[in-house]
């Protein structure tokens, strides 16, 4: 006899053993959702570059999956670390823990299957985000935000700090805004 099916999504941390998974996810929520908002060369650029995991985030502990059946559905978390976004250049300081009193935390890596979006998913990533974030101490979120996910931070209490042009390792330039939300 086999298990029964889920019902409903089970938001859990990530494992090590799924980063493959992780990457694969990211890529493909990518590919389907960014031509809304980017030309091809952009969402081209944006699956090598910015959907990509960091084990970091898994490794800290710090990383939320959605599944539902055994598979991954949406993924995201937040990292105490100073690194801001997976698609910048590596720098030196990227691994420097931040500082809970004077530093906002920063939500990291949100993504959506293109069939699963706009069923509170990410709302509830970013949920679990800030009470970790604020069980550490934090008292703010910040965040870079691609286009697509603009409307789910507004929607979760966000606001825009500034519009800002990231450029990619391989040139690609892209909008994106940087966002910031107070928790505590």
């Amino acid at each position: 006899m086999s298990a029964p099916a889920a019902t409903a999504p089970l938001l859990r941390l990530a494992r090590l053993d799924e980063a493959d998974a992780v990457d694969a996810l990211m890529k493909a929520s990518t590919e389907e959702l960014f031509p809304s908002f980017y030309d091809a060369q952009q969402t081209a650029s944006s699956v090598r570059y910015i959907a990509s995991v960091d084990r970091t985030l898994i490794e800290d502990g710090s990383y939320f999956v959605f599944e539902i059946n055994g598979e991954l559905i949406a993924c995201g978390g937040w990292s105490n670390r100073n690194k801001l976004y997976t698609g910048s250049d590596e720098a030196a300081e990227d691994s420097r823990l931040l500082n809970p009193m004077t530093e906002p935390a920063h939500v990291r890596a949100m993504f959506t299957r293109a069939d699963w979006t706009r069923r509170g998913l990410g709302t509830r990533i970013l949920e679990a985000c800030e009470a970790a974030a604020k069980a550490e101490g934090f008292r703010r979120l910040s965040l870079l935000a691609t286009l697509p996910g603009v409307p789910l931070y507004e929607g979760c209490g966000f606001q825009e700090v500034h519009h800002r042009l990231v450029s990619l390792p391989d040139g690609i330039t892209m909008d994106s805004v940087e966002m910031e939300k107070v928790i505590g």
